[in-house]
């Protein structure tokens, strides 16, 4: 369907969590996006069964479809191939959004309003007046913290919430930002994104949010993901400036 937004969920074990998420989702945007959507489950070969689910969902709910991917190679390649098939069926916004209930579907209405309302990308934003982040201990506060205001300096930003994965972009903001060349695997590629829509020159609003901790599962943070921001926020700059 041309012309609509497309909301991407990408999953890796999230069995728990994906008719609730989806369900909810899609019930949201039939009111925020009474022209038509769709939600595009992008699952990496999940072992507990997300696929299946997902699966069955699709048979159920017309506006669903699901890319089933062969392996779990990060948060950045998930994104990707979901952007490049929304943007081949004539999406004309595409969300994204964390499939654990950390984000808050209801949101996704706020997100595209602003959008559609001229943001080349609407972040939902912890770090903003309205925003914040509840659930979590004064460790993760101060790593997620320090996480944005290291790629704030770094890269001369001044959007508050750079590590943020609630977005949603322009059709012709994906167009713009040369996607294949997108290296970031994990979270950085969130970073990635919205330092190359600023390097266009685009508008970027920040809309707030209340980030919760996952409803169900485990979380896919890392070390080896943490590791890959510090070293991959600098080499964004570094490449911008050739």
């Amino acid at each position: 369907m041309a012309g609509i937004p497309w909301l991407i969920l990408p999953t890796y074990d999230e069995a728990a969590n994906l008719e609730a998420i989806v369900r909810a989702s899609a019930a949201v945007l039939s009111t925020a996006a009474p022209e038509g959507f769709r939600i595009l489950v992008v699952d990496d070969n999940s072992p507990d069964g997300t696929g299946e689910i997902a699966d069955r969902l699709a048979g159920e709910i017309a506006e669903v479809e699901v890319l089933h991917r062969q392996e779990k190679n990060g948060l950045g390649p998930a994104y990707l191939a979901g952007f490049d098939t929304a943007l081949r069926g004539g999406a004309a916004f595409v969300l994204e959004m964390d499939s654990d209930f950390s984000h808050d579907p209801a949101d996704l209405a706020r997100l595209l309003d602003a959008a559609r309302a001229g943001a080349d990308l609407a972040i939902g934003s912890r770090y903003v007046a309205g925003g914040g982040v509840t659930d979590w201990g004064p460790v993760r506060r101060a790593v997620s913290r320090g996480g944005c205001w290291y790629a704030q300096v770094v890269l001369r930003m001044r959007v508050r919430d750079l590590t943020g994965g609630f977005k949603c972009f322009r059709r012709a903001t994906l167009e713009a930002i040369d996607l294949p060349t997108v290296r970031s695997a994990g979270y950085a590629f969130q970073v990635e994104l919205s330092y190359r829509v600023a390097r266009q020159g685009m508008r970027i609003a920040e809309v707030p949010i209340v980030f919760r901790d996952r409803r169900a599962g485990t979380s896919k943070m890392s070390a080896r993901i943490a590791a890959e921001a510090v070293w991959r926020v600098p080499q964004m700059r570094l490449r911008a400036r050739r």
